[in-house]
Formats: structure tokens, C-alpha cells, sequence
């Protein structure tokens, strides 16, 4: 996987994360308590949307330079208002077929 995501692959993948629901919620205890969530959310997909609420420590900005800092091969596809968009491809089968 490319180290970081273009411009073309990023509109794609917000394209499909258009319609998606929030799985994963960061509160007050900020990433250490949601990190182990967003891991088992990637479990069963590759694109996720995480809602970072008002009582986090950290504004949404922060919290997906946290995330992908602190999960391997997790990369940001947007961060709008208190929502961020995340990816990672499965290892063995991709389902998301990024454009070149």
C-alpha cells in the first residue's frame, strides 16, 4: 500500500464513505479507549467513518494524526467537521479497488 493516499484515491474513497454511519465514538477518554474498537471495526471492513464528540481531549484534526500514527497502515481519507473517514486494505482481499 502507498504510503500516502492522492488526491484521486482520496475523493473515491470519500465518495464511498458518503453513506456510512459512524461505528466508532471518541469521548472524553479520547483514542487509548476507541483505538481497540477502530482495530476490531477494521476487522470486518476496510472504510470506516469515526465520530470524535465535544467532550474529547483532542479536536478531530488531532485524533486522525493520533490514529494514524498509532495504527499501522491506517491512513485519513477526510476529516469534515467532527467526522473522519479512515482506511486500510485487507492484507489478503481487498474489497476496495483504489483508482491509479
Amino acid at each position: 500500500m502507498p504510503d500516502s493516499l492522492t488526491s484521486r484515491q482520496r475523493a473515491y474513497l470519500r465518495k464511498l464513505a458518503h453513506s456510512l454511519k459512524p461505528v466508532v465514538h471518541v469521548g472524553h477518554e479520547g483514542l487509548a479507549a476507541a483505538s481497540s474498537s477502530i482495530e476490531e471495526a477494521f476487522n470486518t471492513r476496510e472504510l470506516l467513518k469515526v465520530k470524535v464528540l465535544e467532550n474529547a481531549p483532542r479536536d478531530a484534526r488531532e485524533t486522525a494524526t493520533e490514529i494514524e500514527a498509532a495504527l499501522a497502515d491506517v491512513q485519513v481519507a477526510q476529516t469534515i467537521g467532527r467526522t473522519i473517514v479512515l482506511y486500510r486494505a485487507h492484507p489478503q482481499e481487498p474489497e476496495i479497488r483504489l483508482p491509479g
